[in-house]
């Protein structure tokens, strides 16, 4: 049975829509942002050769450089200023999380309401430029070695002064993505940084569709595998969409009310669990986690004599961890179950919920209020959350190993395809808000001109 939220939405029609200048306002924005975010996406590095780049990067199609690609939209390939997307702030913040749980410092600084989520965005930040200035470091020091053993190199003027001038692009290009993802959550739709990262994502699946229909032209991709691939896509979409509806609706009594004309009944409703209470997060913090240390490797290999002790320990990395590998599958599968459960036990507190409950004379039927609510809701929360754990290893790890044997771009994988629909589902259920806040802004309008007429 659809909720009165739910049924009002599906009444909303497109002349709210026109109506709503704020909304328009807001789309125009974000769609402005995201215009910018391709933009910057083709402005190379200075002092990087971009013929020489292509031809390198050519070389490692299907490693996890591809992968790290289809993330940033195709800015890694062309080497621009935003190479690293907005990777580090992601990985920086899971960090800063992290730390806000385990210290008591930060878990006192985390307490203190505005002023506390301030200082940890402004650590977050600190965090960012430190992790930009690392992979930044060690991207240079790669280039410079890239090709140079096969007289074609992909810098110019390799030195000191190139290594100094990517990092400093390269922070600068990871802090402007971060401003502007910030900018796109206050002042457009959705969440900037998802939307971000889903742009990439959707700017470099039409190549990479084209690439599997010339596959099956050439004969390298037989027919029924294509054919496999996009019934699978779309299955896989469905199946999304129907995961991050799903709920778990935990039913809550209020007491009966006594009033001038007798006792009134009590009044039920319910308290809505999302199966995947963690959304996209999870994929998104494992991968950045994981991509971190791989682009290090990646780009520090380059110089690293394979004889070396150093130079094993980066070739067993880059082995064991490319993409498809077990070392690789099993790590991320494990990144993507413990951010599903830290996630989870951050955006939703069972005491704090009970305690609420408690003071507006809430109950849940056959259970005491107080401990006894926390502990079953816990409870509850414990076991959807194993099964949004599972649905999200399944939906990502599956598709990424069967297009990883058949040889299958990343950009079709699961991964890939459940940021497209969850951020998508995200921004539209927002745009559906403000088409609500609109009507009822309106219907106040209408409430308080027909009382000064009475007057």
């Amino acid at each position: 049975m659809a909720s009165a939220a739910e049924q009002l939405a599906a009444n909303v029609s497109l002349s709210q829509f026109a109506k709503a200048t704020e909304l328009k306002r807001r789309l125009w924005f974000t769609l402005g942002a995201l215009i910018v975010f391709r933009l910057l996406s083709f402005v190379p590095l200075p002092g990087v050769d971009p013929v020489a780049l292509q031809a390198q990067f050519d070389t490692t199609k299907g490693g996890v450089l591809d992968f790290f690609n289809t993330f940033s939209g195709g800015s890694l390939e062309r080497m621009s200023l935003i190479a690293l997307g907005v990777m580090p702030y992601i990985t920086a913040s899971i960090v800063v999380q992290l730390a806000s749980s385990l210290s008591p410092t930060l878990a006192a600084i985390k307490k203190e309401g505005e002023s506390g989520r301030k200082k940890l965005n402004q650590y977050t930040r600190y965090g960012t430029v430190l992790l930009t200035a690392i992979q930044g470091y060690f991207i240079a020091v790669g280039l410079e070695a890239w090709g140079a053993d096969q007289g074609m190199s992909a810098v110019v003027d390799p030195g000191m002064l190139f290594r100094i001038t990517t990092v400093i692009s390269l922070i600068g290009g990871t802090m402007f993505l971060m401003w502007l993802g910030e900018q796109i959550t206050s002042r457009g739709v959705g969440n900037g940084v998802s939307l971000i990262i889903m742009a990439g994502i959707v700017a470099s699946l039409p190549t990479h569709i084209a690439q599997l229909f010339e596959g099956g032209r050439s004969g390298s991709i037989s027919p029924p595998l294509i054919l496999g691939v996009l019934v699978l896509i779309a299955g896989l979409i469905l199946f999304i969409c129907f995961m991050e509806r799903a709920q778990r609706r935990v039913l809550i009594q209020y007491p009966k009310r006594q009033t001038a004309r007798g006792m009134m009944q009590g009044d039920r409703s319910f308290l809505p669990l999302k199966i995947n209470t963690a959304n996209v997060i999870p994929p998104i913090f494992a991968s950045s986690l994981l991509l971190m240390p791989l682009t290090i490797s990646q780009f520090a290999g380059q110089r690293v004599n394979d004889e070396t002790m150093w130079g094993s320990v980066l070739s067993w990395l880059n082995l064991n961890l490319a993409h498809g590998a077990p070392m690789y599958m099993t790590l991320y599968a494990a990144g993507i179950i413990f951010f599903c459960f830290f996630y989870t036990a951050v955006v939703f507190n069972p005491e704090e919920t009970a305690d609420n409950l408690k003071r507006h004379g809430g109950f849940i039927p056959g259970i005491r209020p107080g401990k006894s609510t926390t502990d079953y809701l816990d409870f509850v929360l414990t076991r959807i959350t194993v099964v949004g754990a599972a649905y999200l290893t399944l939906i990502c790890l599956v598709p990424e190993y069967l297009a990883s044997q058949a040889g299958i771009s990343f950009a079709l994988g699961g991964t890939s395809l459940l940021i497209v629909v969850n951020v998508t589902i995200d921004t539209v259920t927002q745009i559906q808000s403000h088409l609500i806040a609109h009507q009822y802004g309106d219907l106040i309008k209408k409430a308080k001109l027909k009382g000064g007429i009475r007057r």
